[in-house]
């Protein structure tokens, strides 16, 4: 397999890598460290900064900011050259368990967010995740509800299907809906992939710019690619059985950036590379990461 790593960090759980453009620069978190991650692709450098709560995903904001779901709710994060962190908390959730956070999420491409929450319990199978809605000086919307691992957020390049997954084991499903982008409306659900008939469980994903659907297949050390009629066209090998998330970057948007988890209990010696964040050449170009509307 071909791949490059990016820096020399090792997650517990890396996820929600967002690239930004403007400042060649990916963007992670690693959930239980409470961390997030900057990489500047020209200089190699490696930045981070403290959060006060666990980080599920994140997204990027046209005022500069960066709004992160975390555990009791939503934040605006401003992430100073210092490696300062000032979190104010812009929106509230009311978990039915207070052993809960939030997890995958992202942007439409009209800037509204959306993120699912999930137990810190995975193994207890509790279906008690809910799928928010949240706009720009809003309250957070409660869309869905039944998950017990809700994950696999994406927009197809138009803007008009919305893809999203539940990755336990008991379910590991891919679902699409029809998306009003005026809107922001979702209705007319439908299986898109059952991962119970590929190989890995469905975590974070991406859409190319062809429309064709990425996903970290977990437990399987790679990410497939489906096309938008839920066909396996490809899979990509990364050296780490649980790829978390993808997302593509670089100038051309043509690297496929893959964050990875390190499960507890491995020795030195098992998957050595597990927690690491790989750069793969996807063999297709990416689209731009889409903004928080807040400005």
């Amino acid at each position: 397999m071909d791949y490059s790593l990016i820096s020399e960090v090792s997650c517990g759980t890396g996820e929600g890598p967002v690239w930004i453009g403007a400042e060649s620069a990916l963007y992670w978190t690693d959930i239980p460290a409470k961390k997030i991650y900057r990489w500047h692709e020209p200089t190699q450098k490696l930045s981070h900064w403290d959060t006060p709560e666990m980080v599920g995903c994140f997204a990027h904001c046209t005022s500069g900011q960066w709004l992160a779901a975390m555990e009791s709710g939503l934040f605006k994060l401003l992430l100073k050259e210092n490696g300062e962190c000032i979190a104010q908390k812009v929106a509230s959730v009311n978990h039915p368990d207070p052993n809960m956070r939030f997890n995958d999420g992202r942007c439409d491409r009209q800037g509204r967010f959306f993120s699912g929450t999930m137990h810190f319990d995975l193994k207890a199978a509790h279906a008690i995740g809910s799928f928010y809605q949240y706009r720009h000086s809003g309250q957070l919307q409660n869309l869905l509800s039944g998950f017990i691992c809700p994950n696999g957020l994406a927009f197809s390049p138009d803007g008009k299907i919305l893809y999203m997954s539940d990755s336990h084991p008991n379910v590991q499903t891919i679902w699409a809906f029809d998306y009003g982008i005026d809107d922001g409306v979702m209705h007319n659900r439908r299986v898109f992939v059952d991962m119970h008939h590929h190989q890995g469980r469905p975590d974070g994903a991406a859409v190319d710019a062809e429309g064709c659907y990425w996903i970290c297949a977990n437990d399987a050390g790679m990410v497939s690619r489906f096309t938008p009629e839920g066909k396996l066209d490809r899979s990509v090998e990364v050296p780490a059985a649980k790829p978390a998330m993808c997302a593509f970057g670089g100038d051309n948007l043509d690297t496929l950036y893959v964050t990875s988890i390190r499960p507890s209990g491995l020795t030195p010696d098992e998957q050595p590379l597990a927690g690491r964040v790989f750069a793969v050449d996807p063999g297709v170009k990416g689209l731009p990461e889409p903004s928080f509307k807040d400005s």
